[in-house]
């Protein structure tokens, strides 16, 4: 079984979820990405998020969340992804840059337009009383 090994940043304001949409996708995911040789998950998540959206996480804000796992979306069936997640205050103005097409501000009625791993989190988010 395949295994697609992400970092993602988990970013809830006013009740709604920060989710992105890269180009020619239909889900939206949490921002982040896979780490590049020789980084720390703190390093590969904050370089992914400015590369995606153009802030800069606070390094002594990030705080690991939990880990979780469903079916990778759009990929062959088998295909795992485990998303390392954390939540971070950041610096600068979102804006939808590299292969993100666009960013959005999601509530758990959104679910529908989610990949499956970010419908999972948005769940446990709700259950955690974060996202109503």
């Amino acid at each position: 079984m395949a295994m697609i090994d992400k970092l993602a940043w988990i970013r809830v304001e006013d009740g709604r979820l920060l989710g992105v949409r890269s180009r020619n996708k239909d889900a939206f995911f949490l921002p982040g990405g896979k780490r590049e040789a020789g980084e720390s998950d703190r390093q590969a998540l904050v370089r992914e998020v400015k590369e995606e959206l153009g802030v800069r996480l606070r390094p002594d804000s990030l705080a690991f969340v939990r880990v979780f796992e469903a079916p990778a979306h759009g990929q062959p069936e088998g295909t795992l992804v485990r998303m390392t997640c954390f939540t971070a205050d950041y610096d600068g103005e979102l804006r939808p840059a590299s292969e993100i097409e666009e960013f959005a501000w999601l509530t758990h009625a959104d679910r529908a337009r989610m990949s499956l791993v970010t419908r999972i989190i948005a769940d446990w988010l709700r259950e955690q009383r974060l996202l109503p």
